[in-house]
């Protein structure tokens, strides 16, 4: 009786393990999907906008960023890792729910050059981030067209718990996500270039 109910018990074990990584790719393939169908409202919303120059002098540091709206929610601009081949939009601000969208900005403003940004570990998101390294360039355009420049200046793992330790520094660029398990936070800091 024992050892069936061991048997029965390890049986629905690995079927819950699978209903998991089941449920992880598809949260996974939706987040993709979703971010590709930002990606191409957003260029079109830049594309209108070619005509006009993005300003020469950049907002100044105290100032809000501007947003642009796509269904219904607000997003700051894009980040492009070109070592990566991405460009991802970035959501206003952030919470659980809009992580399984796209990246968003946790705190702080590309005006104040103390940016902070977080995503899911998704392939399609900030899986790689952990492969960055010192010199890699990053560019965030914002929604007016103006468009920053950053270089990877080092990555280092954080404890899941340690917020105060990724807002502190002198950082232009802060970009995270979990590693798997959640336990800890591959964060990478970058310095703004001209």
């Amino acid at each position: 009786m024992i050892r069936k109910c061991l048997i029965y018990g390890g049986l629905l074990l690995i079927a819950a393990s699978l209903c998991l990584a089941g449920y992880y790719k598809w949260t996974e393939k939706r987040a993709s999907e979703n971010a590709k169908r930002v990606m191409g409202k957003m260029e079109e919303l830049y594309s209108k906008e070619d005509g006009k120059e993005a300003s020469e002098n950049l907002p100044e540091p105290e100032n809000r960023m501007a947003t642009m709206e796509i269904e219904g929610e607000e997003y700051i601009g894009m980040i492009t890792i070109p070592s990566f081949q991405i460009s991802l939009p970035v959501m206003s601000d952030w919470s659980y729910a809009k992580l399984k969208t796209a990246p968003c900005r946790y705190s702080g403003s590309a005006y104040a050059d103390n940016m902070i940004i977080a995503a899911h570990n998704y392939p399609a998101h900030f899986g790689s981030l952990k492969d960055l390294n010192a010199g890699d360039e990053v560019t965030f355009l914002d929604a007016d067209g103006n468009e920053f420049f950053y270089t990877v200046s080092e990555t280092e793992e954080l404890r899941s718990n340690a917020v105060e330790e990724m807002e502190e520094g002198d950082w232009d660029l802060t970009l995270f996500t979990c590693t798997p398990g959640g336990r800890k936070r591959v964060t990478v800091r970058c310095i703004r270039t001209e």
